[in-house]
């Protein structure tokens, strides 16, 4: 509100400019004062703003009194675990009115007792799994199990597949009747001597079934000096490469429509989807070179000499190129879960690299 002394020396700032030779439209713009505002002032400068100034209380606002006994019905044992919205058509059954529904959840809210009024306890905030990233093999890998049909409806068989996140390299995998972290871990164990995996080298990242976060599969990791990762409870997102790989198997032409019949028959097909997938399959992700040969470190020469392919066939007919030829860079860095500050930094990785093989 605009007192009548800063009025009047609005309306003397207002005259002054135009004395000066401004016009009093451009005068009020400066100010951002409306010149209908400034006529109605100037018309009775002795008449003041007409708003009051006091802050009115509802006639209807429940007393203090009632406040409390709002609170203590809500906060009852009969009571203490429903939301207004039962508590209030109870009371009315029974004959009695103390508020109304929304009132009820009014002066719960800010006594702060609305939330969690069940026996269940509130939701617990998820973070993000923390940012991984690989730019060698055997420095990443990821698992998960999948269920495999029997001729039993209900019954399964499972199986234990791990990857090299940075190659794609199916590296260790089996199949059982049962889900256990005891078998996990022999799995885990094969790898690790097959491999040559030395304590603190690899992060295996997997989700939360209890074979990945049992007992007994956390004490093979921490004995074979291998570090554990998490994700997210019900967030497959978060393991993606298993999550992906699993529908690669289940998507093959030859994968069968019919149940396997048995343990041995699974672990056949299993067998030779393997090796189909690490010999012969060019992986997209990994610039169309089989996990097998990434994983060798043959990648770098076979991709250069594509580039070679690809630049004397623009050499020989450079008519028919709009630009450069097809990026067949190796893949430095593969990512698990970026956040923005990890990318960044290895971005700066990958470009080293990139300087490195250059040279």
């Amino acid at each position: 509100m605009t007192s009548l002394v800063e009025r009047g020396e609005i309306i003397m700032m207002v005259q002054h400019a135009m004395d000066c030779g401004a016009r009093q439209d451009r005068a009020c713009t400066v100010i951002s004062l409306s010149e209908r505002t400034l006529q109605r002032w100037q018309s009775d400068q002795t008449r003041g703003d007409q708003r009051t100034e006091r802050t009115q209380v509802p006639s209807n606002r429940l007393s203090v009194v009632e406040r409390k006994k709002v609170l203590m019905v809500a906060s009852s044992d009969e009571f203490g675990s429903l939301p207004p919205s039962q508590i209030v058509p109870i009371l009315a059954d029974r004959g009695e009115y103390i508020a109304s529904e929304s009132s009820f959840y009014r002066i719960l809210r800010a006594e702060n007792q609305l939330k969690h009024r069940a026996a269940a306890g509130p939701a617990q905030r998820r973070r993000k799994p923390r940012a991984l990233c690989a730019t060698a093999p055997n420095q990443l890998f990821s698992w998960d199990i999948t269920y495999l049909p029997t001729p039993v409806k209900g019954i399964y068989f499972y199986l234990y597949l791990f990857m090299d996140i940075f190659s794609r390299k199916i590296v260790g995998w089996q199949i059982y009747e049962a889900e256990s972290g005891e078998l996990a871990g022999d799995v885990m164990r094969d790898i690790c001597a097959r491999e040559a995996i030395k304590p603190d080298q690899v992060v295996l990242h997997s989700d939360n079934g209890h074979p990945m976060k049992g007992a007994t599969m956390l004490a093979t990791l921490q004995a074979l000096g291998v570090s554990p990762s998490f994700s997210r409870p019900a967030v497959s997102n978060d393991n993606p490469y298993s999550e992906s790989l699993f529908k690669t198997l289940k998507y093959r032409p030859t994968y069968p429509r019919r149940a396997f019949e048995n343990l041995l028959a699974a672990r056949q097909w299993v067998g030779l989807f393997v090796q189909w997938y690490n010999e012969e399959h060019r992986h997209s992700a990994i610039n169309f070179v089989t996990p097998a040969e990434r994983h060798t470190g043959l990648d770098t020469a076979l991709l250069a000499q594509r580039a070679i392919v690809y630049q004397a066939a623009k050499n020989r007919h450079p008519e028919r190129w709009s630009g450069a030829t097809r990026n067949w860079q190796p893949v430095l860095v593969v990512h698990l879960n970026p956040d923005q500050q990890f990318t960044e930094k290895d971005e700066k990785i990958k470009g080293d690299l990139v300087l490195k093989i250059a040279a």
